[in-house]
């Protein structure tokens, strides 16, 4: 029941903007400080920034469920986020990058994350960017972040 209600806050968090429209150049830029744990390679295998494999690919992560990359071992929060099928936003992914554990705790998940790395500024503009790397999000998907997982 709590998840329940995890989720219809995330809608109205998501309905209303808490971060300005990100910059996809920047966020490009920014994203240089990402690839020592991430990479991003696309479905076809077209390596659009090879980076570290400490971290999941972050391919499509803007409208898929969190925690979902197949063969990868999440921490017990994003675990979590995956049972309640929470699905990335910009908005969203841009909080967690700023401080993982407390995004996670904020939104009633466990506190533990394998990130601990933590974007001070330019979460919104990496978020835009890994969105125009990304596979195209279902309108609904990225307006009430509860779509089913792509």
């Amino acid at each position: 029941m709590q998840k329940l209600s995890f989720l219809v806050a995330g809608t109205l968090m998501a309905a209303s903007p808490a971060f300005a429209e990100g910059d996809i150049e920047e966020g490009e830029k920014t994203f240089r400080k990402c690839k020592a744990c991430h990479m991003v390679v696309s479905d076809d295998g077209e390596e659009i920034v090879k980076g570290g494999r400490t971290g999941p690919n972050l391919y499509g992560v803007i409208g898929r469920v969190a925690g979902s990359v197949e063969d990868y071992r999440y921490g017990k929060g994003l675990e979590e986020a995956a049972e309640a099928e929470f699905v990335w936003t910009e908005e969203a992914l841009a909080a967690y990058t700023a401080d993982p554990r407390g995004w996670l705790a904020d939104n009633d998940f466990a506190r533990k994350s394998k990130m601990s790395f933590k974007l001070r500024k330019g979460g919104e503009d990496v978020a835009a960017w890994l969105a125009s790397v990304g596979p195209a999000v279902e309108e609904d998907a990225s307006e009430d972040g509860a779509a089913e997982d792509s």
